[in-house]
């Protein structure tokens, strides 16, 4: 019997999928809404998703449904357990933009040590043609070099940041776990560590435990001078504590990937006008051309796995 394969949201990868290698039907809907993610994967036996949420209700009107392959790393979007529960398998994808990532966090941290954004915009608002000077020297440029940058989180998105930021000669210091009882070797003390972080970066997942981690309390622990990485979840980071850290200067900058609803709403708070030294990409840190390609394979690669009766890249 021919398996029916579904994808909700084709438009959030551009890459080419390979046809699966065994029989099977494959319906691409550009984007769904959520309100049809039901409607959509009726009849299906695979559905590919990427930030679509798939809950216990949605689970208990898809009969059919009987395996949810990711086109993502991340499955906070995803109830595992229920998927458990009803035998429903569930893969991601994994280290597929290992150096799409990396490359991006060190762009935000260039870009936010040099002040590229505040001197293009100037250039081309004409400062540079008004200057007495050869150059102008309005805001301050800071090295990489012999900086510490602090790793909260770590798996192969952080240490290969820690390759690169090394290659710039920085110093890396991998955070512990808040609330930890215990110090891995290797680590420091999540509070110690943000409070020699030159630059944080975030490469944890998003949990109970982690949602929030960086409100007002964790920036007040950053010196007034660090940086603020994320490329991880929005969820993670407290968007008010986020602003008042720099509207007051709690720490200097900050540049983000992702939030917390996406796409955000139009009065989200880190959208502002007025927030001084940030930097908002819309969640393109994974989206390099080779990464995409190595994604879509790897949601194929799942899913002819799962009909071959084998695990591949499973969390359920």
């Amino acid at each position: 019997m021919s398996t029916r394969i579904v994808f909700l949201e084709r438009d959030s990868v551009l890459a080419e999928f390979r046809a699966p290698a065994f029989d099977h039907e494959w319906v691409d809907f550009q984007h769904t809404p959520q309100t049809l993610v039901v409607e959509r994967l009726q009849g299906a036996r695979v559905a590919v998703i990427n930030k679509r949420r798939i809950g216990k209700a949605e689970l208990e009107v898809l009969p059919s449904l009987q395996m949810i392959a990711l086109a993502a790393t991340g499955a906070d979007n995803i109830d595992l357990e229920a998927c458990r529960e009803r035998g429903v398998t569930v893969s991601n994808v994994r280290d597929y933009a290992v150096h799409s990532v990396p490359e991006h966090v060190m762009a935000l941290m260039l870009a936010l040590s040099r002040r590229l954004f505040d001197y293009v915009g100037d250039v081309r608002a004409g400062r540079w043609a008004k200057a007495r000077n050869f150059c102008f020297l309005d805001y301050p440029i800071a090295d990489l070099n012999g900086k510490t940058l602090v790793l909260v989180g770590a798996g192969s998105l952080g240490e290969s940041v820690a390759v690169l930021a090394r290659a710039f000669g920085m110093k890396v210091v991998r955070a512990e776990r808040p609330r930890a009882t215990t110090i891995r070797p290797g680590y420091v003390r999540f509070e110690a560590a943000l409070g020699v972080a030159d630059v944080v970066s975030l490469h944890c997942p998003l949990t109970p435990e982690t949602r929030g981690l960086f409100d007002n309390a964790a920036f007040a622990s950053m010196k007034p001078s660090a940086l603020f990485i994320n490329t991880a979840r929005g969820g993670l980071v407290d968007d008010v504590a986020l602003v008042h850290a720099l509207k007051s200067g709690v720490i200097a900058a900050a540049a983000v990937d992702v939030l917390a609803n996406e796409p955000p709403p139009e009065d989200h708070p880190l959208l502002a006008a007025d927030i001084p030294n940030l930097l908002v990409t819309p969640h393109v840190a994974w989206a390099s051309s080779e990464a995409m390609q190595a994604m879509a394979e790897q949601v194929v690669a799942n899913i002819e796995a799962f009909a071959a009766g084998q695990a591949r890249n499973r969390l359920a």
